[in-house]
């Protein structure tokens, strides 16, 4: 069962309770923070990667604020829906995050909801890492945010359902603790144009990380670590944040 198959058509209606807007008005506030944008706060030719970007949420908007940018994703089906939603001159790459390839370097790369959670190995962590920073300009920024363990601890093993006119799901969850490893079957009911329902089951895997393990595995990957954030703040990481800010630059290359 792959993920975000049958889920990328619905995705956007059962995240609309995500404030994309805030989660990109502080984005761009970090990355203003920490060089991206240049003196006189003009985006025209900065190059931004949105590593894991779904359905295009924060490749559209940081592309509609003046950032050029590239969209890459695994899934054929959320890309199918960016580019409905983003037409014009996003560049989308149907990649794994593992192995991706660009033409050249970028000022920036940036990941959020989770895309690093879905990493299941250390050594992926440090592969994807590692093409950061080959890719990213002299100097330039890696900001991703992560969900900890205290959040998937604190979902643990419980079953959650939702009915909506147009679609519902089904969505049973269970973490391990001894292996960090959050599992989620998610069953999918969706109306056609016929009015009768198809059902899609998708399973999901995620890892939590220390903020230690990402700190090594950026060390391993020749990236430099500059600081992490519990989220949507300027705090540093607490024992009962949910989900953190990873802020690193690249390292190696000469300015």
């Amino acid at each position: 069962m792959e993920a975000y198959t049958g889920f990328a058509e619905v995705y956007d209606q059962f995240m609309d309770n995500i404030d994309y807007d805030g989660w990109c008005s502080y984005l761009m506030e970090l990355l203003k923070e920490y060089g991206v944008v240049p003196q006189g706060n003009s985006y025209e030719n900065r190059i931004v990667l949105d590593l894991g970007c779904g359905t295009g949420n924060v490749t559209g908007r940081l592309a509609k604020a003046g950032f050029d940018m590239i969209g890459l994703d695994i899934s054929q089906e959320m890309l199918s829906v960016a580019m409905k939603k983003n037409p014009g001159d996003i560049l989308y790459l149907m990649q794994d995050m593992r192995e991706f390839e660009l033409y050249g370097t970028v000022a920036a790369v940036i990941s959020l909801c989770d895309s690093m959670n879905y990493l299941m190995e250390t050594q992926d962590l440090v592969d994807v890492f590692r093409l950061v920073n080959n890719y990213l300009d002299p100097g330039g920024v890696f900001i991703f945010d992560l969900k900890t363990e205290y959040y998937y601890k604190g979902i643990g093993e419980c079953v959650i359902a939702e009915d909506r006119e147009e679609c519902s799901f089904i969505w049973d969850n269970y973490y391990d603790e001894a292996e960090k490893v959050n599992e989620y079957q998610l069953s999918l009911f969706v109306r056609g144009e016929d009015d009768r329902y198809d059902k899609y089951v998708e399973e999901h895997f995620q890892r939590a990380y220390s903020l230690d393990e990402i700190k090594n595995a950026l060390t391993e990957a020749g990236m430099e670590f500059v600081q992490a954030y519990g989220a949507f703040t300027k705090d540093e990481p607490g024992l009962e944040d949910e989900r953190l800010y990873i802020i690193a630059r690249e390292k190696g290359k000469k300015r």
